[in-house]
């Protein structure tokens, strides 16, 4: 298959977001919550994968979460402690750019924890989403893979590209020497922790632009398809003339470069 032109992408990811808004609205019916976790390689792109899903929905409603390395308060608690204050309440949405799998993957891959943290995250992670799910929380659970070759072009993009260069840091550079030692892990991960109330659901993105529909799809279908009628809105007409800026003050708009 080849690539996917620009004109087609922008498409069908529109279409997908007409849906994405009445899946929002279905949620403020139901008042159901929703938790998608977004894992996979370096690179995969779950970043822009959360931004065409989280761009097109009310951001008081949707939420994206993206934790830094847990501070020292952080390392004393629960390790599930810091993510369940992120948690939807009713009606809403989140999007976790990684998640509590932090623990089966960088942290266990790069040492940043011991094999007793490891061993207790892989028993206990299941019971946790148990918790979640039974409470009334939708779980979704997405690894987004991709092969090295690729992953090696996009690095070198990100380190080319100014604006993309803090997509890396030294963890990123360094993981590259492990990329077998990572799908070792997501197997030993995905064996663990892939359960019947929330399975694991691995999406090609090799292609991004195909990777990114095929997930929205999928997420979309394994959603209770509850149709809510759209509030009806019109625009009556202005009374009198449209109105201009006008400023009183001192303050006035800068004066543009463009």
């Amino acid at each position: 298959m080849g690539k996917m032109k620009k004109k087609e992408y922008a498409e069908h990811l529109g279409e997908l977001q007409v849906e994405l808004n009445a899946m929002a609205r279905w949620l403020q019916h139901s008042g159901r919550r929703v938790v998608v976790l977004f894992e996979g390689r370096d690179t995969a792109g779950k970043g822009g994968t959360i931004s065409a899903i989280a761009d097109c929905l009310n951001p008081r409603q949707c939420h994206v979460v993206a934790l830094p390395k847990p501070n020292e308060r952080e390392q004393g608690q629960w390790y599930f402690q810091r993510y369940v204050a992120h948690l939807p309440t009713a009606g809403e949405i989140t999007l976790f750019d990684r998640s509590w799998y932090n623990r089966a993957g960088v942290e266990h891959v790069m040492g940043f924890c011991n094999a007793a943290q490891y061993k207790a995250f892989l028993s206990q992670a299941p019971v946790f989403e148990r918790m979640l799910v039974e409470d009334g929380i939708v779980l979704l659970k997405y690894w987004l893979a991709v092969d090295q070759a690729q992953q090696e072009e996009r690095f070198a993009e990100r380190v080319a590209d100014p604006v993309k260069r803090w997509k890396l840091s030294p963890i990123d550079l360094k993981a590259r020497e492990h990329y077998a030692d990572y799908g070792r892990a997501r197997d030993a991960m995905i064996e663990a922790t892939h359960h019947e109330l929330a399975p694991w659901i691995i999406v090609d993105f090799n292609d991004q632009k195909i990777g990114r529909l095929n997930l929205i799809r999928d997420l979309l279908d394994r959603l209770p398809d509850q149709r809510v009628p759209e509030s009806e809105l019109e625009l009556a007409p202005l009374k009198g003339k449209p109105g201009k800026e006008r400023y009183r003050g001192p303050v006035k708009p800068i004066e543009g470069k463009f």
